[in-house]
């Protein structure tokens, strides 16, 4: 199956119509919707003028929750308005049509990973619960991140998928930066046996306490990506870069002259 390519990033709602547009000449196919400091889009008449744009010009959107985002924060008042926030999200993503709502679960901060996982998995079954009352659209999709204090370690995303039945985004720069290895083989045995895999993807610098910052993808680092990559799957690519439109058309032509 083709591989969806698209940047992450939207821009402003005045904009995102023509930037669909611009994206659709340039033959990519998604686009993950930054809510890095809150969800931007504020009607359900103007999230539907962009949902109707993207259909037209066969773009695929996703969301990325902000991330202000801590599941597993020992101050109740800061769970529930996580929640929230990722909530929002799914709202919104449901009047744009968008497939999943990527977000960072939370902080391991002084807790016990086997707590953190048990208190993260306790408020994601509560939000899929709330997501099928309101009839929400997109899937919740947690990602693996790159810093070692972060919850989010491929081990941890798939026992989340396993456990309350989410999505997942599987950040293969994040599990460079944490694990000094791509993990490909690993990654894809435990969270590629779906039909959908929602990835992210771009260069990075990283250290011993794991992500610094994103940077230009590589042209080695997108062939050693899409050569490891399943066949048969319905695969997206949302670029991180610092350039992540044009790191995404360098993407698909990488990828067009490896077919």
């Amino acid at each position: 199956m083709p591989i969806k390519f698209g940047p992450a990033g939207l821009g402003g709602v005045s904009e995102a119509i023509k930037n669909l547009e611009e994206y659709h000449k340039l033959g990519l196919k998604a686009c993950e919707i930054a809510f890095t400091y809150g969800a931007y889009i504020k009607t359900k008449p103007e999230a539907e003028e962009i949902a109707r744009a993207a259909e037209k010009y066969g773009i695929s959107l996703s969301i990325h929750a902000p991330y202000w985002i801590n599941l597993n924060s020992h101050e109740k008042k800061k769970v529930e308005q996580s929640k929230q926030r990722i909530l929002k999200s799914l709202e919104v993503g449901t009047w744009l049509g968008a497939k999943k709502v990527v977000f960072h679960p939370g902080f391991y901060g002084n807790i016990s990973k086997e707590e953190t996982y048990n208190n993260i998995k306790k408020e994601i079954i509560e939000l899929q619960k709330t997501r099928k009352e309101k009839k929400y659209v997109p899937e919740l999709a947690p990602e693996t991140t790159g810093k070692i204090n972060v919850y989010g370690s491929v081990d941890e995303i798939a026992q989340l998928v396993k456990d309350t039945g989410c999505s997942f985004c599987i950040d293969f720069a994040h599990i460079l930066a944490r694990e000094k290895n791509y993990l490909f083989g690993k990654t894809l045995a435990k969270l590629g046996k779906g039909k959908e895999i929602h990835i992210h993807f771009s260069g990075i610098d990283y250290g011993e306490k794991g992500e610094k910052n994103h940077k230009k993808t590589g042209k080695e680092e997108w062939k050693k990506l899409l050569e490891a990559l399943p066949k048969e799957k319905e695969i997206t690519i949302i670029n991180e870069a610092p350039t992540p439109m044009k790191d995404s058309v360098e993407g698909l032509r990488i990828y067009e002259n490896l077919k």
